[in-house]
């Protein structure tokens, strides 16, 4: 299997480039485990404006982004590869989650298409996509920001994206737990002191208190994801 491929289409494309150009995402695409390209979609624009939305129909305030440019830009894409999902970052998607992450993380080829301003013509969602995926029950300002949320969470679980190769699997919700707590040096801070078992360098014993921690952290904060 090559290394995966993530294509983010925005008509803002500038609120992606921060996040993906820094940390371990930008070591991803250097280390050639991930290919990430952003695709403007004015380049993709029929109008001599460049323009790629338009007022609704009806009596709905707000803009929409056209189906003409959208179409164009994901065409062209198909015809140079396959493509395992083609995502819309929706508020009205399904939540995104670890699991999903897991699972998208294991594909070849993706697009994300970002929303923006009241949504993209209801056509582009029936007939070009195959997923609507939201990061969580509110609205924001375009759907750049749940892209990068989701890149960065695929990427991270690519084989050799991070440093110790164990770390991704200790993750909060890798197992529907949260993650237990985690120190470091000093180990007495203000009379604040390090837990003695982590001290201890008895590893059965340390992950033993890691789980009990996990479980209790995670029905204190998340029962919700104990009944799962």
């Amino acid at each position: 299997m090559g290394k995966m491929r993530i294509d983010i289409i925005s008509a803002v494309p500038q609120l992606l480039e921060s996040p993906l150009n820094h940390s371990i995402v930008k070591r991803a695409q250097e280390k050639g485990l991930v290919e990430i390209f952003i695709h403007n979609l004015h380049d993709y624009s029929y109008d001599k404006r460049r323009n790629v939305d338009d007022y609704a129909f009806g009596f709905s305030a707000g803009m929409v982004l056209k189906v003409e440019p959208i179409d164009r830009v994901i065409s062209k894409l198909k015809q140079e590869r396959h493509y395992d999902e083609i995502i819309y970052t929706s508020p009205d998607g399904e939540m995104f989650n670890q699991k999903m992450a897991n699972q998208l993380s294991l594909f070849q080829n993706i697009i994300i298409l970002c929303g923006h301003y009241k949504g993209v013509d209801q056509r582009v969602r029936d007939h070009l996509i195959t997923r609507e995926i939201s990061v969580g029950d509110y609205v924001l300002t375009g759907g750049e920001l749940p892209a990068a949320i989701m890149t960065d969470a695929i990427v991270r679980l690519l084989p050799g994206a991070i440093g110790d190769e164990t770390s991704a699997l200790f993750d909060s919700f890798q197992d529907n737990l949260l993650a237990p707590p985690v120190y470091t040096r000093p180990a007495d801070f203000k009379g604040w002191k390090v837990p003695d078992v982590l001290l201890s360098g008895h590893e059965a014993n340390i992950q033993q208190w890691l789980h009990e921690q996990s479980v209790e952290r995670t029905r204190k904060q998340r029962p919700d994801l104990l009944k799962e």
